[in-house]
């Protein structure tokens, strides 16, 4: 029996099931911009250097990504909803152990253990609404899921703002605490239940192979340009890390019931969101991180104002939501994903240019513009990611994109964090300087237009069934 006659579709009433669903998205990206908003202060009390301060949020992709794989497997096995409760009880949690964090090292374990739990929360809560909508309804739904999310980043850099400048970092991670309570509260009353399927036994190998590859890759570009292991261990790490991936793939083909099924990527559609959404990502993940640098070490803002220039982001993504099918509809997915790729790594780089005589009012249009942009271009991705899929496969399907999501995301943030150590030992800076950040920002959105070459490959009436 399959997992899509186990689960038949019932026909969406209301937008509630999805917005329900984009609240843990919202929680999860509150806790995101937030700690990115307090990242120096943490510095300043653990007396770590402020680009150190990068593996708060590295390691929080690290246990996502070291947990995704096995999501799907979990939520196939014993129900989706009950593990979407579950993951977001241990988001609580975790939250209540960040806020009692008194070292930089259990600090770095409570978020492990957060990226754990979003790790289930959110692939699961795509795959519920993946079972609950009509795939030509999906475009839609997807958008309704994210209008919740972005306001997680919208109110993220100011409340983190708020809270650093006049109490202190530790009551950042109790906002999600009222807000995951709640969640789960209109999870079990409104979001339908899906049984859950128990024949299939856990890839335990894959899951130890996939494990390792994820661990050594994110941790090998983290200590790349920081002197926290000598190069030898560094170049060993990444090593094991392609050898481990590698491993994976030949097992991958072997097996009959892969954790990460690899085969998904022979689907056109499938393997051209992949590919170029990864690559999308590793330029846009870092860019909190680096406006952080800039506005508050380079600038010398406080966080209360970095929180709300970035902000404009989010009021831009939340804007093109409303506007992001209408878009799709008249331009096609290929046509949107291309052009938007360019875009987007044009106003990633324009970002550059920001110096501290740069009025705010530019600032803030500048930002505006690449949240506008960037949520086209996600929302566009979302879609097409799962437009062929089977419905059989959708489990899978989800696992392996959350997987990648989360490891390119982990990536881009480490890898920028490396490439600007490298750069400021180059030049003798000791602290970032606006330059050192600006190349970094041109770095991201070369990345970010060098995706539109894969999204080209796409076929011209590629997606068409999910809008």
């Amino acid at each position: 029996m399959t997992i899509a006659q186990t689960l038949p579709h019932t026909r969406p009433l209301s937008r509630r099931v999805p917005m329900i669903i984009g609240c843990a998205l919202c929680m999860e990206l509150i806790d995101s911009t937030v700690v990115m908003t307090a990242l120096p202060q943490m510095a300043s009390d653990f007396g770590a250097p402020s680009i150190r301060m990068n593996l708060v949020v590295s390691l929080y992709m690290l246990g996502a990504a070291l947990c995704v794989p096995v999501s799907g497997w979990v939520a196939d096995r014993y129900g989706p909803r009950r593990l979407f409760v579950i993951a977001i009880s241990l988001f609580i949690a975790s939250s209540l152990a960040c806020a009692a964090s008194n070292s930089l090292l259990q600090l770095c374990l409570a978020r492990m253990l957060q990226g754990a739990a979003g790790a289930m929360m959110v692939p699961v809560g795509q795959l519920i609404l993946l079972r609950w909508s009509p795939r030509e309804d999906l475009l839609r739904n997807l958008s309704y899921l994210t209008i919740p999310a972005l306001i997680g980043p919208m109110l993220g850099p100011p409340l983190g703002g708020l809270m650093v400048t006049y109490w202190s970092w530790h009551w950042i991670f109790l906002i999600n605490v009222p807000i995951g309570l709640v969640g789960i509260v209109l999870v079990l009353r409104h979001v339908p239940y899906y049984p859950g399927v128990r024949e299939q036994g856990l890839d335990v190998r894959g899951l130890a192979l996939s494990a390792v590859a994820m661990a050594a890759l994110v941790f090998g570009f983290e200590a790349l340009g920081h002197g926290l292991l000598p190069h030898l261990w560094v170049a060993l790490m990444i090593a094991v890390g392609l050898l481990c991936g590698a491993l994976y793939i030949r097992h991958a083909q072997r097996c009959a019931e892969p954790l990460l099924d690899l085969k998904l990527l022979r689907i056109p559609s499938y393997g051209i969101s992949f590919w170029g959404g990864n690559l999308l990502r590793l330029g846009t993940s870092s860019l909190p991180f680096l406006l952080v640098l800039m506005f508050q070490l380079c600038f010398g803002l406080s966080p209360l104002h970095a929180g709300l220039l970035t902000l404009a982001g989010g009021a831009g993504a939340f804007a093109m939501k409303l506007l992001a099918v209408r878009v799709v509809r008249r331009y096609g997915i290929r046509r949107t994903l291309v052009i938007n790729a360019v875009l987007t790594g044009l106003t990633l780089a324009s970002c550059a240019s920001f110096t501290d005589a740069t009025p705010y009012s530019v600032i803030v249009l500048m930002l505006f513009g690449s949240g506008v942009i960037r949520s086209l271009q996600y929302s566009t991705l979302g879609a097409l990611t799962y437009a062929d899929v089977p419905a059989a496969l959708s489990s899978r399907a989800s696992s392996l994109s959350a997987m990648t999501v989360q490891l390119s995301m982990s990536l881009s943030v480490g890898l920028m964090a490396s490439l600007l150590g490298v750069l400021m030992n180059l030049r003798g800076h000791s602290v970032p300087q606006t330059s050192d950040v600006a190349a970094m920002l041109v770095l991201c959105g070369i990345a970010c237009m060098a995706s539109a070459l894969i999204f080209r490959r796409l076929a011209a009436g590629a997606g068409e069934a999910v809008y």
